[in-house]
C-alpha cells in the first residue's frame, strides 16, 4: 500500500479510490493542545480500512529540552514559545498533545469507530548527540495519588525522571537516566510555576540537580501504548483532555497496545479521532501522576461499523470504550459513565473533585455483565458467575479525573461455546 504524506485533507467523495496509507507528521499545524472538539476542523479525511502512521508527541518533552525536542522540527515547532503565546495558540484546559481530529467519512453517531493498532514503536531523538535513541519522562506530580502520602522530607516534593529506550528496538526495557526535583521555573511570558502546573514547561537544567544514581541497576520491562485516544464527545464545543468517558479520551490504559483494537462509540458526523499522550511503561493506576510520557510513531488502522449491523453481533450494546486483544475483551468503566452528562454545565470543573473508585468498578462491572449478556449470549445469572471466577477488575487510574477501572473476560472461556460475530466492516 502507497505510503501517502498527508499534506492536505483528503475528499470523502473519493470512496471508491481503494484503501490508503498516510503519513501524518506531527507539528504546531497538526496537533490541538488539551482537548477534543466536535467543533475542531479535521487535518486529514479518510475512509473506512484506511490506515495512518502518525507522530504522537509527549507534552512532557520540555523536562528534557536537549534529548526530548532539539533537533526534531516537528517537535520543534510544538514547542516554539515567544512572550505572548505559545506555538500552539489552539490551546484547551487540559494538558495533552493530539494528534489530529482524523475525520472518518460516512461516521455517524450510533455507530462504532473500530481503531486497530498495527504498530508502535518510539520516535527517535532528533538530537544527533542521541542517535538511535528515545527519551521519556515520569512525573511524580502534585496531582499523583501518593503527593500527600510522602514519608521522607522535604513534603511536599515533585520529581522528574528521565527514562532511555532503545528506539531501534534491539533492547526491551527502559533504563533510568537521572531524576530531578522540581524547582521554580519561569516560561517566557514571564510567569513563575513553582509546581508543574501548565504543560509544555522546558525546564531550565541551571536550576536544577540532576541525580544520575536514581534507580541504579533497575531495568523497566516496555509496555508501549497510547495514553489519550479517542472520537470528539457531542456535549460541549471544548472538553479537557485530562478526564476519559464514553468517548475514550485519556483513559490510560497500559493495555492499548498494539496488536489491539479499540471500539469507540461516534457521537458526532465523522468521528473526529485524535491520539497522543503516549507511552513506553505504565503500571495499572499510574500512581504518582504519569507514565513513562514519550513520543511514539503509531500505525493505525480505522474500521467503521455501521449502527445498523451491530444487530446481533459482539458490538451490540455497546455504548463505552470497549479494547480487544489477542486473548481478552477489556471494558472500561469510570466514575461516571458519561461524566459530561451526569454533572451538568459545571462537569468539567466538577469532575475532579468526584472522582472515586466504588462508582467506577459499580459502572465497569455493569458493563461487563451487559457485555456477556448482549455480545456472549449469557443469562444474567451467567454473567455475575463468570465475573466473579473468570473476570479481573484492575484499576486504570486515579490521577485523571474521572476515575477508571476495567474488567478483563478471557477469550479461552468461551473457546468450546458459539458466540455472536463481529460486525461487518
Amino acid at each position: 500500500m502507497e505510503l501517502i504524506e498527508a499534506s492536505v485533507a483528503d475528499n470523502c467523495q473519493a470512496a471508491a479510490r481503494g484503501e490508503r496509507h498516510y503519513r501524518l507528521i506531527g507539528n504546531a499545524d497538526t496537533v490541538h493542545w488539551g482537548y477534543f472538539s466536535k467543533s475542531l476542523a479535521p487535518v486529514l479525511t479518510i475512509n473506512s480500512k484506511d490506515q495512518v502512521t502518525m507522530d504522537l508527541i509527549t507534552h512532557h518533552a520540555g523536562d528534557d529540552y536537549d534529548r526530548m525536542i532539539k533537533g526534531d522540527p516537528g517537535i520543534e515547532s510544538i514547542y516554539r514559545w515567544n512572550a505572548s503565546q505559545p506555538a500552539v495558540a489552539n490551546r484547551g484546559p487540559g494538558v495533552h498533545i493530539l494528534t489530529g481530529p482524523v475525520k472518518v467519512c460516512g461516521a455517524e453517531p450510533g455507530d462504532i469507530l473500530e481503531v486497530r493498532i498495527l504498530d508502535l514503536k518510539p520516535k527517535p531523538s532528533g538530537n544527533p548527540l542521541y542517535k538511535d535513541k528515545t527519551f521519556g519522562s515520569n512525573a511524580a506530580a502534585w496531582w499523583g495519588f501518593h503527593y500527600k502520602n510522602l514519608s521522607q522530607e522535604p513534603k511536599p516534593r515533585e520529581v522528574i525522571t528521565i527514562y532511555e529506550i532503545d528506539a531501534t528496538g534491539r533492547r526491551s526495557w527502559a533504563k533510568p537516566v537521572y531524576n530531578y526535583r522540581w524547582t521554580e521555573q519561569t516560561t517566557p511570558d514571564g510567569k513563575q510555576h513553582s509546581t508543574i502546573d501548565y504543560p509544555g514547561i522546558i525546564v531550565d537544567h541551571s536550576k536544577v540537580v540532576e541525580n544520575t544514581e536514581a534507580l541504579k541497576d533497575i531495568k523497566i520491562p516496555l509496555r508501549l501504548h497510547v495514553g489519550a485516544m479517542g472520537v470528539a464527545p457531542k456535549e460541549a464545543d471544548v472538553v479537557n483532555s485530562i478526564p476519559p468517558g464514553y468517548f475514550g479520551g485519556n483513559m490510560d490504559d497500559r493495555n492499548v497496545g498494539a496488536g489491539t483494537s479499540m471500539y469507540y462509540p461516534v457521537s458526532v458526523p465523522g468521528a473526529l479521532f485524535s491520539a497522543g499522550d503516549a507511552h513506553t511503561a505504565q503500571g495499572d493506576s499510574e500512581l504518582n501522576g504519569t507514565a513513562i510520557e514519550t513520543s511514539l510513531i503509531g500505525t493505525f488502522q480505522f474500521v467503521l461499523h455501521k449502527q445498523s449491523k451491530l444487530s446481533g453481533t459482539v458490538l451490540e450494546g455497546v455504548n463505552y470504550p470497549l479494547l480487544e486483544t489477542p486473548d481478552s475483551w477489556i471494558v472500561h468503566g469510570f466514575t461516571f459513565a458519561n461524566y459530561l452528562e451526569a454533572l451538568g454545565p459545571e462537569a468539567q470543573t466538577k469532575i475532579f473533585s468526584m472522582s472515586s473508585l466504588d462508582p467506577a468498578l459499580k459502572d465497569c462491572s455493569t458493563k461487563v455483565r451487559d457485555f456477556l449478556m448482549n455480545g456472549m449470549n449469557l443469562t444474567e445469572d451467567e454473567a455475575y458467575s463468570l465475573i466473579t471466577v473468570g473476570s479481573d477488575f484492575a484499576i486504570t487510574q486515579v490521577v485523571d479525573g474521572n476515575w477508571g477501572v476495567h474488567g478483563i473476560i478471557p477469550k479461552a472461556a468461551f473457546a468450546d461455546r458459539s458466540i455472536k460475530p463481529k460486525p461487518e466492516a
